[in-house]
């Protein structure tokens, strides 16, 4: 390994493919003097790209060919047996084998998992990988996991989502013994289903974790919880309607704006309030998901995203290679374990 953190892009996934990809690792790139960006796909394409951009990063921009694509609607087991040598396969292979320290893809999410579980393995003590994502809060941000990739799961599966979202969220945003919470339908003790209530009894045993009991769906956002733990069922409709009401509330307010000839003047003398909070809830600002509980750090992206978004993608690989996320849940888990 040399002395560049090294990432590994999926140059193909995703909506936009390297339109949007490459000109976000060059954007990572020129923010990030140590960073070493291997572009993983169909070599006539990306130099196709390339040409029209002119980067001159020498050896900290390299190409590695992949022959295929896994598309975004294609089934997780044909992209894992039916396409050995895609964008996607090929990115995590340089992982396993030491040539880059994590692998960013935009591309189809269950073909990812299913890929970087194959190939990767998960960590020793842990069952499942989880999906989390960072979400705006009024006061920074709350980790959620897991968000879709395993919809069944036990109460000693919630237990590890807890120990590895705790982990990650304090070494990657310098948070020292955050606050973590089980979503479920009430705080009240006598709430939730049996699996959760186990669960809640494993993880409050667990002196290693800040645990702070049940939270319930509008903690996401309040601020007052730091790492929320549920199944993917539960994690992935969370998701997505917040998504849709993040699409809702931007909709109502251009129409609002739109209304008549006094509204559009009103937002004219608005228009510095407005900007801050288009800021606020710019989801580019927070795209990147971990891939936790693999022995490699993988970050998938919003198949949508564009360029500052894959970009911030980049930036939360960096993060975590940067503290060496997988060895520290590792040790978290063995010193709960001990106990």
């Amino acid at each position: 390994m040399s002395n560049y953190r090294v990432i590994a892009v999926d140059a193909m996934g995703g909506d936009f493919g390297p339109k949007v990809i490459l000109p976000a690792a060059i954007m990572a790139l020129k923010k990030n003097k140590d960073l070493q960006v291997i572009l993983v796909g169909q070599e006539s394409v990306l130099k196709r790209y390339l040409k029209k951009l002119k980067p001159n990063f020498g050896e900290r921009l390299l190409m590695q060919n992949a022959s295929e694509v896994v598309e975004m609607d294609e089934l997780p087991s044909q992209a894992l047996r039916g396409k050995k040598d895609s964008s996607m396969r090929v990115s995590i292979n340089l992982v396993k084998e030491g040539k880059a320290q994590a692998c960013v893809s935009a591309g189809n999410t269950g073909a990812l998992m299913a890929t970087a579980r194959f190939v990767l393995k998960t960590l020793p003590g842990i069952d499942r990988p989880a999906i989390m994502y960072a979400f705006p809060n009024r006061n920074g941000l709350t980790h959620m996991l897991d968000l879709g990739a395993n919809v069944d799961c036990s109460a000693e599966h919630l237990l590890q989502f807890a120990i590895m979202g705790s982990v990650l969220t304090e070494a990657v945003f310098d948070m020292p013994e955050p606050k973590v919470g089980l979503l479920n339908v009430g705080t009240e003790e006598i709430k939730g289903n049996e699996q959760v209530k186990e669960a809640a009894q494993l993880i409050s045993e667990s002196k290693a974790l800040n645990y702070i009991g049940y939270v319930e769906g509008d903690d996401i956002m309040l601020g007052d919880v730091d790492v929320v733990v549920c199944d993917g069922f539960v994690g992935n409709v969370a998701l997505k309607s917040m998504e849709g009401l993040a699409k809702m509330t931007k909709s109502f307010m251009m129409q609002a704006i739109k209304h008549n000839l006094f509204t559009r003047v009103c937002a004219v003398f608005a228009y510095p309030v407005l900007k801050l909070f288009k800021e606020f809830v710019n989801t580019e600002r927070y795209n990147g998901a971990s891939l936790v509980g693999l022995n490699g750090i993988v970050v998938k992206s919003h198949g949508g995203a564009k360029v500052v978004g894959l970009y911030h993608a980049i930036e939360e690989a960096l993060h975590e290679v940067e503290k060496d996320v997988p060895q520290k849940i590792c040790q978290k888990l063995q010193l709960i374990l001990d106990k």
